[in-house]
């Protein structure tokens, strides 16, 4: 989720001319309308890996046709949103997504319909589970369990009767059942994080005893969210020393080393291992305050990795973050002003202190909260000059947005590539904030603007 690489293949249109019927080329295709867009592309992924940037047309529409894509599970990303779906061969699916609310408005139509909507069912349905799950980490393990277990045998019964009214392969069978599976799994991981840590090996043995049906190698999932989720949870307890506080350590280097351990003698499945392997690694990387241990985790980590695009990936990342250290420059990007032109990054210091905070179109209650906040720090330090960053390219909705809530726009800026940007500035969290000196380099370069111990460094800056 960090850095993608784009690329698209090529649709070789003569090829159904040169196969006899007895053995026809099996495509798939993939078009979709995108209301309200953010942006004007969207990406498809195949694993971590862009295969395609479509660029919307006049009627927000984009499409393609493909007979070289394996089956299995797909990203579609319209930043800063993406969902998973699952392509077969043969498919020929169409998506409805309003970027205003990404995910509750996802509907497909076509063949493969079915499943891909049973899986957005299933995420929303458990997005609002964990919410309500949250306030039940309290309760005693055996109630915690059977609530599961009923939230678990109500989404099999769902799979059961999507099953009953269509024809799944096996893949499509795996994939559909991992879904409601396995989000189940990763609660259950992490409440005994929370909870377990006391337990004897008796308890643990009763309560871990769902382990024995699930899989820890599974090369055809070692991208699906739900799955990941669930085995990195898996590798956290099996790190967690008996008796210690998981949230003490986990963001430790020491810590992040051992889950490594634990995932080299634990999963098998050489794609499932790398990418594991390089989301810790990116966790690690991406926990500042470890920056001082970050080569001895490195050293560590290139003996389990075995894949030289991922260690170049996270390289690349160590390096990008040492560049945003204190008193280097801010290395420089693109940003579109509220009048459309073009500017370089290297004029937002403007000879004053300043604070840099990013927002997004997609999540405008975030924003407005935002410059709440903005409005309370300028009239406690009107010395800092503060800069909104939209990730996004601004349209007409955005003028009229800012109008209504009355924002300064000489102080409002947009990307002009996001790609670049997150490299370039690390951007990973909508509440990043950097702050500059009046010359340009970096005071913070990893803050986070809502964070209230922010504050403390706005007043040593005053």
């Amino acid at each position: 989720m960090i850095d993608r690489l784009l690329f698209s293949f090529i649709f070789l249109g003569l090829i159904s001319s040169c196969v006899s019927e007895k053995h026809p080329v099996t495509r798939i295709f993939l078009g979709g309308q995108i209301v309200n867009p953010s942006s004007r592309t969207v990406t498809l992924y195949q694993g971590n890996k862009p295969i395609e940037m479509f660029q919307l047309d006049g009627e927000l529409r984009f499409q393609k046709k493909y007979d070289s894509l394996r089956s299995g599970i797909f990203k579609l990303e319209h930043l800063p949103e993406y969902q998973s779906l699952l392509l077969e061969e043969g498919d020929s699916l169409w998506v409805r997504i309003n970027a205003a609310a990404f995910d509750e408005s996802i509907v497909y139509s076509g063949s493969g319909a079915s499943k891909n909507n049973f899986l957005m069912e299933l995420f929303l349905k458990q997005e609002k589970e964990n919410q309500f799950l949250s306030s039940k980490y309290a309760s005693d393990r055996d109630v915690f369990s059977r609530l599961l277990d009923s939230m678990l045998l109500e989404k099999k019964n769902l799979w059961i009767g999507m099953d009953s009214l269509n024809t799944l392969s096996p893949i499509a069978q795996k994939i559909t059942q991992a879904a409601y599976i396995y989000p189940y799994a990763t609660i259950r991981e992490r409440y005994a994080l929370l909870r377990g840590s006391q337990w004897t090996n008796e308890e643990d043995s009763i309560y871990f005893s769902y382990r024995k049906y699930l899989n820890y190698g599974d090369n055809d999932l070692a991208f699906f969210d739900p799955y990941i989720n669930y085995v990195l949870n898996y590798i956290n307890k099996n790190a967690l020393k008996p008796g210690a506080s998981y949230f003490q350590i986990k963001q430790t280097t020491d810590f992040n080393i051992k889950r490594l351990e634990v995932l080299d003698k634990n999963i098998t499945g050489t794609l499932l291992r790398n990418n594991l392997a390089r989301a810790i690694a990116f966790e690690e990387i991406l926990t500042f305050e470890n920056h001082g241990q970050h080569e001895r985790f490195l050293q560590f980590y290139a003996t389990i990795n075995t894949s030289s695009v991922y260690l170049a990936e996270v390289l690349g990342l160590h390096n990008d973050i040492s560049s945003m250290e204190p008193k280097k420059p801010l290395p420089k990007i693109l940003l579109q002003n509220a009048q459309r032109d073009t500017i370089n990054s290297a004029l937002l210091a403007n000879e004053k202190t300043t604070v840099i905070y990013f927002w997004s179109q997609t999540q405008m209650n975030h924003y407005r909260d935002t410059l709440q906040r903005v409005k309370r720090f300028q009239e406690q330090y009107p010395q800092i000059r503060f800069v909104g960053i939209c990730i996004q390219p601004f349209n007409t909705m955005v003028d009229e947005v800012q109008k209504i809530m009355e924002v300064d726009k000489k102080n409002q800026f947009a990307l002009v590539d996001f790609e670049n940007a997150r490299k370039e500035w690390v951007l990973t969290l909508l509440n990043k904030a950097i702050v500059l000196d009046s010359r340009g380099r970096v005071i913070e370069g990893f803050g986070n603007f809502s964070n209230s111990n922010f504050e403390s460094l706005l007043k040593k800056l005053n």
